[in-house]
């Protein structure tokens, strides 16, 4: 049996079925499909009508050759199961939907071997890479990129294009919120030693508290999730302050859980600040102050800087692409106790010395 233009029906219609009934050759076919910007537009419509008529299905994996145009874009996270790239994978996505590319997701685990491998895996069958939060070195990346067009987030990197949050303004915004709340002394938890983005928010933050005259110190690193939040809390209780900003929202998290459990109120004896802004920071009690960065924007700018490059576009290199950042006050912030006003404060520092005594008797247990 054969179908419309010659083809037979007990296999697979191909780019030569369709170019034999549309009349042109098989790599006017190819680049219908692959680069329709090379073709006329009515010739590529015409060849697309005959490919639905013949039942002719694209594969991007069929077509990963090399150096031939797959449509398809690799997105490497550092770890799924963190909710903070659900925004970042949702914005990728439907950017590169609009262009008619697909998006081949990779979740590196926060292990920079398994992301290499990923990659390695993944570059022969895709036009270009988006790395989200990558824990591999500069130069890895530099590699990468000299093979196929690359752009990082949350990350800055010379002579590679990157997306990333206002690190700076975002952290000053969350040292302001504090000292106006009379917090002088604050504590960063740190994220995963090998991220970049963690470097960048501890700097930020230490730079925004000197201008502000409030003292800032570090402790960690610690895993980006509830239980290292929870491990940082104890860590914390040895030498406490009164308020505390977390790598990312599921470490503040965390904190707060841990300090609960050890029957600190927050914010009554201490204020906690995630970064991010996930689903959770307002599903949780107290609602999590956060400084929220716009992840779905990041995904689709990242992707949109990519295509152009993939498209021909030169690569801009030179300064990243900076978005704005803003501040989300909820319940797990409030006044110092030393704040005039408030009730520990007109019953002296009991309540302070207190629950610090109680914090450090159980973190010692």
């Amino acid at each position: 049996m054969v179908q419309d233009g010659g083809a037979d029906a007990s296999r697979p219609v191909t780019i030569y079925d369709v170019a034999r009934a549309a009349g042109v050759a098989p790599s006017t076919v190819s680049r219908a499909f692959s680069r329709p910007g090379r073709v006329k537009a009515g010739t590529a419509e015409r060849i697309r009508e005959i490919a639905v008529t013949l039942g002719y299905r694209t594969s991007p994996l069929a077509r990963a050759v090399p150096g031939a145009p797959t449509r398809m874009i690799a997105l490497v996270v550092a770890d799924i199961a963190n909710p903070v790239f659900a925004a970042i994978v949702r914005g990728a996505q439907e950017a590169a939907a609009e262009r008619g590319y697909v998006l081949l997701l990779a979740d590196a685990q926060e292990d920079d071997r398994q992301e290499r491998a990923a990659i390695e895996r993944s570059l022969p069958s895709v036009d270009g890479v988006v790395l989200a939060a990558t824990r591999m070195s500069d130069s890895a990346i530099r590699m990468m990129s000299k093979q196929k067009p690359v752009v990082v987030l949350n990350r800055s990197i010379p002579d590679v294009p990157c997306v990333m949050p206002d690190y700076a303004r975002g952290l000053r915004r969350a040292a302001e919120h504090l000292g106006e709340l009379g917090h002088d002394r604050i504590t960063y938890v740190a994220g995963p030693a090998a991220s970049w983005a963690d470097g960048m928010r501890w700097r930020s933050l230490r730079d925004a508290a000197a201008g502000l005259h409030l003292a800032a110190r570090r402790i960690g690193p610690f895993p980006p999730d509830v239980d290292g939040g929870v491990l940082a809390a104890a860590t914390f209780a040895a030498q406490p302050t009164s308020a505390v900003i977390a790598y990312n929202d599921l470490l503040a998290i965390g904190v707060v859980r841990g300090l609960l459990g050890m029957g600190v109120r927050v914010p009554g004896d201490v204020s906690v600040v995630g970064f991010d802004n996930i689903l959770a920071a307002e599903l949780v009690t107290p609602g999590l102050t956060t400084v929220a960065a716009p992840l779905h924007t990041e995904g689709a700018e990242a992707i949109r800087h990519l295509l152009a490059m993939v498209e021909g576009a030169p690569t801009h290199t030179g300064q990243p692409f900076v978005l704005p950042t803003r501040l989300v006050v909820r319940g797990s912030t409030g006044p110092s106790s030393r704040m005039p006003g408030h009730p520990a404060a007109r019953a002296g520092t009991a309540r302070g010395n207190s629950w610090q005594l109680l914090v450090r008797s159980r973190s010692a247990e």
